[in-house]
């Protein structure tokens, strides 16, 4: 296994991890820790792509893995901040029905010889969402190292970024099932 898939590997194996932290109110500092996992398997992300295209080491397993690792590490998050009260389940239902859409599309545009690349507004979702999901982090760990009640903002903050999420990945889904609406001709 080469050094891009171990690092998607671990993306893997860091959710659990993360998700513990986060949700776990038992384990000190548990914020922090749950900020510092999601941040190193997001960093685990953008090393594994640039290590592979630059090393000429892409490979049918990363193709496969990759992708997946992403969305669990990503939903893991929003589906967790549902029960801390800063993502409703409406934006969740919002992001899973875009992937599902997106991956549909490039599984029939593959089937016909097709491949549907990464859209610019497929890269700003995933930006919006990592960077939505950071500063929650960040506001709940801050948030218990001081010890002062920011509950109020961390809600407000959050729901507000996690709508933000929502209506970008609209944008984004759109976007793909509009340029590539001719991989679903309902006449074929």
């Amino acid at each position: 296994m080469n050094l891009p898939n171990k690092l998607t590997v671990l993306r893997v194996i860091l959710v659990p991890f993360f998700v513990a932290f986060l949700l776990i109110s038992a384990i000190p500092f548990h914020y922090l820790l749950a900020l510092l996992v999601f941040a190193a398997a997001s960093i685990t992300d953008a090393l594994d792509g640039n290590i592979a295209r630059k090393q000429n080491l892409v490979t049918t397993f990363g193709k496969f893995l990759d992708p997946l690792a992403d969305k669990v590490l990503v939903l893991s998050a929003l589906i967790c901040f549902i029960s801390l009260g800063v993502c409703s389940p409406v934006v969740v239902i919002i992001v899973v029905t875009r992937e599902f859409l997106v991956t549909s599309l490039r599984l029939v545009a593959a089937a016909e010889g097709t491949v549907i690349a990464a859209s610019i507004y497929g890269k700003v979702k995933t930006v919006v969402q990592m960077v939505s999901i950071v500063v929650i982090l960040l506001m709940f760990a801050v948030d218990q190292l001081i010890a002062y009640d920011m509950e109020s903002v961390i809600l407000l903050t959050g729901n507000t970024l996690m709508w933000l999420t929502a209506a970008v990945t609209v944008v984004s889904g759109i976007d793909y099932l509009v340029k590539n609406r001719a991989c679903i001709n309902v006449t074929k």
